[in-house]
């Protein structure tokens, strides 16, 4: 889980001014006005509803309302206004991007894949969305169960049909900004399948543009489980980017589903 948020603050500096590069390593991950996004905000929220056994629906909606300027995309935002919530059909990438905690909670792939799956559908029911969600938890769960990079590559396209048969330099030249499940979260399994571990995780996906922040937090949400942690220094550097509130149900969630990583 934060593996996702680091991801996701590493990222945020970048989404709007793409970083490409076939040189990773020229990526600076301690930029001092990287901040949370939308991203981190709905992280925890899922691991909020898991700790506290509330829906997945009432605890999004309760945290972002707390921090409504986190850059949330158009429809989601008024579903956050919205008296009524309705989910709204979205293939969007926010399903993958807040479905990392579902990944570490549960013991039976089975089961993640039913919680990722309601994690997904109170907003993003299309088929795509609960795809994207669901294609992230299990690379989390395997990841995390000791499964190998080729192991983990041959279930999600076996099981979800995803290209990932290509290599980051083969994407970087054409892709762009893409919010979007289908363009989001194959690439983002790629840059794990790809990296050599969590930072470089982190810099392959700055390195190939696009929706950044979303990028480098599935991916690191997978590089956390078979990496098997964050280092220190991007989790402290993360961790004091966060809300007093948010740190202490990641401080929390981290206490009963990973301590023992």
């Amino acid at each position: 889980m934060l593996g996702a948020i680091v991801g996701d603050i590493v990222g945020s500096v970048y989404e709007f001014n793409n970083f490409k590069t076939k040189y990773p390593e020229e990526i600076a991950l301690f930029n001092t006005d990287a901040g949370f996004t939308d991203d981190s905000v709905m992280t925890i929220a899922m691991a909020d509803a898991i700790l506290n056994g509330r829906d997945y629906a009432s605890a999004a909606n309760d945290w972002g309302n707390r921090y409504p300027w986190t850059g949330y995309g158009s429809r989601f935002a008024q579903w956050l206004g919205a008296k009524e919530k309705k989910p709204y059909n979205s293939w969007g990438n926010g399903s993958a991007m807040r479905v990392s905690p579902i990944g570490w909670a549960f013991k039976t792939l089975e089961e993640t894949l039913v919680q990722a799956k309601r994690s997904a559908e109170f907003s993003h029911n299309h088929p795509e969305g609960v795809k994207g969600a669901q294609a992230t938890a299990t690379a989390i769960f395997l990841g995390r169960m000791g499964a190998s990079k080729q192991e983990i590559k041959s279930h999600i396209e076996r099981e979800f049909g995803y290209d990932l048969n290509r290599t980051t330099a083969e994407i970087r030249p054409n892709y762009s900004f893409n919010e979007t499940c289908q363009r989001t979260v194959p690439e983002a399994i790629i840059v794990f399948l790809e990296s050599e571990d969590f930072s470089h995780a982190m810099k392959l996906a700055v390195s190939i543009g696009g929706d950044t922040d979303t990028l480098a937090c599935i991916a690191g949400g997978i590089a956390e489980a078979f990496y098997k942690g964050v280092p220190s220094e991007l989790g402290s550097f993360a961790e004091k980017r966060l809300e007093p509130p948010m740190k202490v149900v990641l401080d929390a969630f981290h206490n009963r589903y990973l301590q023992n990583l």
